[in-house]
């Protein structure tokens, strides 16, 4: 069995809470936000009530207790909440490269680092033997490919389109200005940026829907107002796998099982739209390298 050195645990334990010297680059949570943080990496923690540091160490140290299926790598729970830990989806409006970079100084001592995969952002954590990195596991080996056949839409024989940002947001009025935003965010990091109603290429919308989402690489999904159509399509954009950047007016418009997730909430005014920008253009930036 390896267990992670007390500095190690101590580092990561406030890097889960957002906390100082980490605040800069790692999220801030609260009580019930770390209770969710464990919980959608199925491990059945709920914050007591004590002081945040202390319990999430607590909760570190019970996990590095448990046996290591691997030499040289902690148990596969501390291994998750690693991984976890950078799940690109907390890093909307943060610096994720940084994040990754503070995690791998703390490992360093252990022999430890995480690889960032480029396409996804997601983070497999990593053994190093003399300058060499070893993953735990055979990455390609354990990732399971579905082939599915939809009976409402037809698959297009048009290719994904690196460049391209597909849009999910309630059609009204108000929503103009956030459209233009997100458009400009897509056109200063070289993509396009469209929703659905710029296209007429089938005689269903369904189908212009899927079809953009299926040849769009990044889908940015508006949950404001808690539109059905928007949840829809943003299922579609799960299933087929798509990266998706999630952005909301109110909290409470989330769907519980994606709150866990790293959302991007805005104010629908000038100064609220400016910092929805900045927030999306340096979200693309990570999920284009």
């Amino acid at each position: 069995m390896t267990k992670l050195k007390t500095s190690i645990i101590d580092g990561l334990a406030l890097m889960i809470c957002g906390d100082a010297p980490y605040n800069t680059n790692f999220p801030y949570r609260s009580s019930t936000y770390l209770t969710s943080f464990f919980r959608g990496i199925d491990l059945d923690y709920r914050h007591d009530g004590s002081t945040r540091k202390r319990w999430v160490t607590e909760v570190l140290d019970e996990l590095n207790e448990k046996p290591s299926l691997e030499s040289d790598f902690p148990s596969p729970e501390l291994k998750r909440v690693i991984e976890h830990l950078l799940d690109p989806s907390y890093f909307i409006d943060l610096d994720h490269d940084r994040a990754v970079g503070q995690v791998n100084q703390l490992l360093k001592s252990q022999s430890l680092t995480v690889k960032k995969d480029k396409n996804t952002g997601n983070v497999t954590l990593c053994k190093v033997i003399d300058g060499f990195i070893s993953t735990s596991t055979d990455i390609e080996e354990v990732k399971e490919v579905i082939t599915f056949s939809p009976s409402v839409f037809i698959v297009p024989k048009k290719p994904v389109e690196e460049d391209c940002v597909s849009v999910m947001m309630p059609f009204t009025m108000e929503f103009d200005n956030v459209l233009e935003t997100i458009k400009a965010a897509c056109s200063d990091t070289g993509m396009s940026g469209h929703r659905v109603d710029d296209l007429w290429n089938n005689s269903t919308i369904v189908q212009d829907i899927f079809e953009l989402i299926y040849r769009s690489s990044i889908v940015i999904v508006d949950f404001s107002g808690r539109n059905p159509n928007v949840f829809y399509e943003a299922g579609i954009a799960h299933t087929l796998g798509k990266n998706v950047i999630p952005i909301t007016q109110s909290i409470d418009d989330i769907p519980f099982d994606l709150r866990p997730h790293r959302v991007f909430k805005y104010l629908n005014n000038s100064e609220g739209l400016q910092e929805l920008k900045r927030g999306l253009e340096k979200r693309l930036k990570v999920l284009k390298i």
